[in-house]
């Protein structure tokens, strides 16, 4: 009890004091539930759902995320919004491996069938992998990212080569899915990561085999305009996405880290992850403010807050 002289409490939360027959009394409220906090990682998932190809995290408008190779190759798994383990979604046609997913404004899933050289589509609403495009003369399709009027882009790495290139894939005006690589200034390295601008002018390509990071302004099926962004070292990015700033998320394999970049290459900040071989990420979350890595050391999922919403979430909302 504290004495009639002085009292003294020392607490996290706000004070208040009273006297109350002549002893002077401390009393705490109650604390306030701190709020989550922004880029510290934790892991979602339990160890060893995914297989060593675990990746192309993609998350639907329900807050539903996507992830390649559940359990074994071939397969899609689906971390329910909220969830703590993921589950069966579908699995692809035999022989065909996924190896990104994105959704477009419909609510439509693309994934990137590297084995196969599909680009498959599943209607929102059902699981059925329907080949949307496909091409012998692709190497792989690795990455995808989508643009505001459904184009796809795709990286298709040559990886023995330490070479590649990228395609453009839409719909012409019949209706006929095509698609074409896009010539460029520059000969590329093993394209890898990619994403878009917020405003769909700039294509940002990361080359895996050289560690660079690539800008390419659109310009109707060809890339122009090709400035190095960031340079770091070789063999250490994969993934990539942007947010509504602009802003750069850079998959740092080997390295463990998310490396936050500004357009011109500034690097913001290196997000400590969990685990040091992140494939990719993806935005996802009420708000499309919840950053998901998918890890291929420990074959799990792990993730972290924001402060900005991700391009292509804010794009499937029509909001972008």
């Amino acid at each position: 009890m504290a004495s009639a002289a002085t009292a003294m409490a020392i607490t996290s939360g706000r004070n208040f004091w009273c006297l109350c027959s002549s002893l002077l009394l401390v009393v705490a409220t109650p604390l306030v539930a701190a709020e989550t906090m922004l880029f510290e990682s934790v892991q979602v998932t339990p160890s060893d759902e995914y297989t060593h190809g675990i990746e192309g995290p993609a998350a639907d408008l329900d807050g539903n995320l996507f992830v390649v190779n559940f359990g074994k190759s071939g397969t899609i798994g689906r971390l329910p919004a909220g969830g703590a383990a993921s589950e069966a979604f579908t699995t692809l046609p035999e022989g065909s491996i996924g190896n990104a997913i994105r959704f477009d404004s419909h609510g439509t899933m693309f994934i990137a069938d590297y084995k196969k050289h599909n680009i498959f589509a599943i209607t929102k609403g059902t699981t059925e992998p329907v080949v949307w495009f496909h091409s012998d003369e692709m190497n792989q399709p690795n990455d995808i990212t989508i643009a505001r009027d459904g184009t796809i882009y795709a990286s298709d790495p040559n990886w023995k080569g330490r070479e590649g290139h990228i395609w453009r894939i839409a719909k012409a005006a019949d209706g006929v899915v095509q698609g074409q690589i896009m010539p460029a200034p520059r000969a590329m390295g093993t394209t890898n990561g990619i994403d878009l601008s917020p405003d769909g002018k700039t294509l940002y390509v990361g080359e895996s085999s050289n560690g660079q990071v690539w800008s390419y302004t659109i310009n109707g099926n060809a890339l122009t305009d090709p400035k190095l962004v960031k340079a770091f070292q070789p063999d250490t990015i994969d993934g990539l996405r942007t947010d509504v700033a602009g802003r750069l998320y850079i998959a740092r394999i080997l390295k463990g880290t998310i490396s936050l970049m500004k357009p011109n290459g500034a690097v913001e900040r290196e997000i400590a992850l969990k685990a040091k071989e992140p494939t990719n990420l993806a935005f996802g979350g009420s708000d499309g403010k919840t950053v998901f890595v998918t890890q291929r050391q420990g074959g799990f999922i792990e993730s972290f807050r924001t402060d900005r919403q991700g391009r292509e979430n804010c794009l499937q909302r029509g909001r972008c």
